[in-house]
């Protein structure tokens, strides 16, 4: 009997009002986020924090208060230990609330596992979110003295589950918007500029899922657009913006489906920004019908396919990072992605 613990990493969430100010410390204490040293990134990330807190409170407040991501997140562990055998078990590590990787660390030694697979719910690899939990979970790991074989899940772009995932979600909303005129935006959080220049893969790999969701549904007639959504603070980022995008079809007098291309489950990001806020921008600039394509919570393909990642992961038996099916999927230009085999 091989015992194996799979680890999904995702972003998490604050859980109440009171926790949004020390979430949001957390998230801009990461250097993966801040490149600034200590003890400035900690000063800066105070200040931010107490700054943005407000602004946070009123965006959660219009989904109740807290985030629904744990809630989800443990829907697709649930779902995924379905799939996988009885000797595998499915555990939860958040990057910047509860349960984060020292509190799951402990919970998988006890487990005491053979083998490891660490699986982000980040289909496109960026060092801001794949890698920065990575780094967190090594940590924690040496911390407990956790030392087991571990396989850590570099990305999957292009993983065939995932992809008839969203052209599943994505061919419904097209049925529904019948025979007007719309274009498909598929909407990814943002980076800025500097950290795609330096060699991060995740501009890259957002425009490869959304290519192959295309392919998926077979019109070669299709309008769309990659575009980027949550921009931040004064850097410039990479874009086009989601919110420009809509107003370009607004003004020539097409409607916009929005599909969540990078996000697998439903969050503020989602339920507020895309749901609400620019519904209301699609209103005010005549971009009707403005519909929004689900995030991939528990699809049926969407969880076959990370079981299958897991399954591939295992079946490479070394401890590196890994990326679709033991692949490295990034040309050898983008030098951040930690694969070391072109």
């Amino acid at each position: 009997m091989t015992r194996t613990a799979v680890v999904l990493f995702n972003l998490g969430g604050p859980d109440s009002p009171e926790t949004i100010q020390p979430f949001l410390n957390n998230l801009f204490n990461d250097p993966a986020i801040i490149g600034l040293p200590w003890p400035l990134r900690p000063i800066l990330a105070s200040a931010i924090s107490n700054k943005r807190q407000k602004e946070a409170r009123e965006i959660y407040a219009r989904i109740g208060g807290r985030s629904p991501l744990l809630e989800g997140t443990r829907a697709q562990a649930k779902t995924l230990q379905g799939r996988l055998d009885n000797d595998t078990r499915v555990f939860i590590a958040m990057r910047y609330w509860h349960p984060m990787s020292e509190d799951t660390a402990l919970e998988v030694a006890a487990f005491k596992p053979d083998r490891i697979v660490l699986l982000p719910l980040y289909p496109q690899f960026s060092t801001t979110t794949t890698g920065s939990s990575i780094k967190a979970w090594n940590k924690a790991a040496s911390k407990v003295g956790l030392n087991v074989p571990t396989t850590a899940v570099c990305c999957y772009p292009t993983q065939v589950g995932v992809v008839a995932a969203h052209v599943g979600l994505l061919q419904a909303a097209l049925d529904e918007a019948g025979e007007h005129p719309v274009r498909v935006l598929f909407s990814a959080h943002g980076l800025p500029e500097k950290i795609v220049k330096s060699g991060d893969p995740y501009q890259w790999q957002i425009e490869q899922t959304a290519a192959a969701i295309v392919a998926g549904l077979d019109r070669p007639d299709l309008d769309w657009q990659v575009c980027y959504q949550s921009r931040v603070g004064p850097l410039a980022w990479i874009g086009p913006s989601t919110d420009d995008e809509i107003k370009r079809a607004g003004a020539e007098a097409k409607g916009v489906i929005v599909i969540p291309v990078a996000f697998v489950s439903e969050h503020s990001e989602t339920l507020v920004e895309l749901d609400i806020e620019y519904a209301e921008m699609a209103a005010k600039h005549g971009a009707s019908p403005y519909l929004r394509v689900p995030a991939l919570g528990v699809t049926e393909a969407f969880i076959d396919g990370l079981a299958t990642v897991v399954t591939d992961a295992l079946a490479e038996g070394r401890a590196s990072p890994s990326g679709d099916a033991g692949r490295r999927v990034c040309p050898a230009s983008w030098g951040r992605c930690p694969c070391r085999e072109a």
